[in-house]
Formats: C-alpha cells, structure tokens, sequence
C-alpha cells in the first residue's frame, strides 16, 4: 500500500483502538509526538512501537526537540537545554562545538524510544523585529553563523541516528506576529530576500528533509509560501531544495480554509507532504481524504530521506555531556 501524503499527530499516551484502525487505513508517511503523548521512558517507547505497528513498517516518527521553548521531552526524564540563541551566548567562540554536542545528546535521547526525525536546525535570519516566538530559537543574524549552526546541528543529529528537517523554508526570521495565531506577512524587495533571508537554505539544499513557512512575501506571491506554487518554484528552482518538502502544521491558524482545504492547497504547491499536528480524528480523516497517496516524485524524495537513517555512533555519553557543560559554562 503507499503511503498517504500526510504525517500525523495521535490523541494520547496510547493509541486507542480507533486511531490504530485509522492509521492502518489512511497510512500516513509517518507521525509526530508533542508533549500530550510523553509521559515517561517505557510509556513513549510502546506508543512508538504502537504507531509503527499500526502502518505495519518502519515508519519515521518526527518531534520538534529543539531546545529552549520548544522541547516536547522534558526534565526529569530528559535533559533540557536553553535556547539555542542563548547557548551560543554561552558558548562564545565555542558554539559551534557546543551546538553539534547539544544535537548529539538530543538525538541519542530520541533513538532510545524509537524517535528517528527532529524538526532541527533553524536557518531563519533573526531580524530586529523578528517576534518573540521565533527569535531565540534561531542562530543569529548573519547568514555565515546561521549555516554554521545548522550544519553543527545535522552532523549531531544525524551521528546520533536521527535525521533532520531544515526550517523554515524559505525563511521566516521577519515574521513579527505568531503564525501559529496569525498571517506574517513581509513586504520588501526581493533582491534583499536573496541576499539575506533565502541565503542560508540555498547552502543547505543537501538537507534529506525541509519544513515551509507559512508567510506571505507579496514579491513572490500574496499566498502563503506553503500554499504558493510560485513559492514553491521559487524554492525548488531558485534556491534549488529538491528534497522532500513538508508543510509546517496546517493546524496553525496563520492558513485559512478547511485543514481539508489547506492539504490540497500546499500539496497542489508542490509540497510533498501535509503536516497535521493536532491528533483529532475529524481533522486528519478531512486530511486523509483530500490528500490521498504521495504522487510518484514525492516518493522517491521520501525514499531518498529515509536512505539517510543510520546506526547511531558509539559515543561516551557522560564524556560528551561533561564537555557540553564545560563548554556553556563561559
């Protein structure tokens, strides 16, 4: 059976007998964890276990484990880490070092329960008006440090077995409202978008995987970059992303329509895949629906990611750790 053109989210801390039939069904290309299903070790472990079961393959299973606000897996369990902006602040002249072991540390923590996507690095330029959302997430705000950040955290990442998704396509460092609340939107010249805001993802298009923004920049399109197919071009031709490209969650209220409406619009685009995050049942059948089966080229961008899972490198973890410290400790 393929694959549907959606990743899904899931209700609880266990799938009930409905989500299990659903997914069995719908085959969603894979899922995404948040905090409401982590509770502990052996708890997120059987879950992961349970939703590969239920598509009957080694499905990728996604989180957003960046660090700072955004970490789905928290302490006591898990370690946890300041924002990535902050941690470079930290770090000083050793940042990059300390980026690559943070990641590292991350991914061995997802690997032991069987998560094997983070949606990490950020190569959104921060912009004096970036907003508070968004801003200490990201790496800085010249396009050099931006990569240099983003390449740390792949290689941690991806040495640890987890592969990574490269956001927010094609840059939403100028957003200065929430998307998850509403439309950003950023009205200034396109020569100046290349120069800056686009110029990081265009030295990271060998990224297996990529995320969309949900923003309009009226110099390529008045529709959100994840439902434009001129910005979708744009990123494919242009910045030449030729990977597998998700949409950030079609949940967020930045879109409008139906979440039914909003799939078919950015896979229309050209993205690859939906994102729906929410785990409500009505919403991700609507998804399933209009969606239905990833298109040929979209598979073969899939398959091309999924090559990239590896074993994990033997590390010293308790070595590493005491390294990072040190590191961040000024």
């Amino acid at each position: 059976m393929l694959s549907g053109a959606y990743i899904f989210g899931c209700e609880g801390l266990r799938l009930s007998e409905a989500e299990h039939r659903f997914f069995a069904s719908a085959q969603p290309w894979g899922f995404i964890l948040f905090a409401r299903n982590i509770e502990n070790r052996e708890q997120l472990s059987a879950l992961t276990d349970e939703l590969r079961s239920a598509v009957g393959w080694n499905a990728p299973i996604l989180i957003d484990q960046e660090g700072g606000r955004v970490q789905r897996m928290r302490a006591p369990e898990w370690r946890e880490y300041p924002p990535a902006l902050d941690q470079m602040e930290m770090a000083g002249d050793n940042a990059a070092r300390a980026m690559y072991l943070r990641n590292r540390l991350i991914a061995a923590e997802l690997s032991e329960v069987g998560i094997d996507v983070n949606c990490a690095p950020l190569a959104d330029v921060i912009w004096p008006e970036s907003h508070p959302v968004l801003r200490n997430r990201c790496y800085g705000s010249d396009v050099d440090t931006v990569v240099e950040m983003c390449l740390a955290t792949e290689q941690g990442l991806l040495d640890g077995g987890v592969l990574p998704v490269l956001k927010h396509i094609p840059g939403y460092g100028r957003a200065v409202v929430d998307g998850h609340k509403d439309l950003p939107r950023v009205d200034v010249p396109r020569a100046e978008l290349d120069a800056l805001d686009f110029a990081p993802f265009k030295r990271l298009t060998h990224m297996a995987m990529g995320m969309t923004a949900h923003i309009v920049f009226p110099c390529i399109d008045d529709l959100p970059a994840t439902t434009s197919a001129k910005a979708m071009k744009m990123i494919r031709e242009e910045i030449g992303f030729d990977n597998l490209i998700m949409t950030d969650d079609i949940s967020m209220e930045a879109l409008s329509g139906t979440v039914a409406e909003r799939a078919r619009a950015s896979l229309g685009a050209g993205c690859d895949i939906a994102l729906h995050c929410n785990g409500r049942m009505s919403e991700m059948v609507a998804v399933a629906d209009a969606s239905g089966p990833m298109r040929l080229q979209s598979q073969t961008r899939a398959t091309r990611a999924l090559s990239q899972r590896r074993t994990p490198t033997d590390i010293d973890i308790s070595a590493l750790e005491a390294e990072f410290r040190t590191l961040v400790a000024g």
